[in-house]
């Protein structure tokens, strides 16, 4: 019974750690005046955080480094 308790709980920890959340990534952002920045932004993957980044003020293209 021990057992298949301590493998319970091992097994419930790797699904919270495996399913936490977005990771972030850095991107190279470029906004209208032409000043690139470095900035960190979640998303699932690096180009969808990226994106997330351009979608939040007009005129900046932001790229995964």
């Amino acid at each position: 019974m021990k057992k298949v308790l301590i493998g319970s709980a091992f097994a419930l920890f790797a699904l919270i750690a495996l399913s936490s959340c977005n990771k972030e990534y850095s991107c190279a952002c470029t906004d209208a005046t032409l000043t690139t920045t470095t900035e960190m932004h979640k998303g699932s993957d690096a180009e969808d955080a990226c994106n997330n980044a351009s979608g939040l003020i007009p005129l900046k293209a932001c790229v995964p480094n």
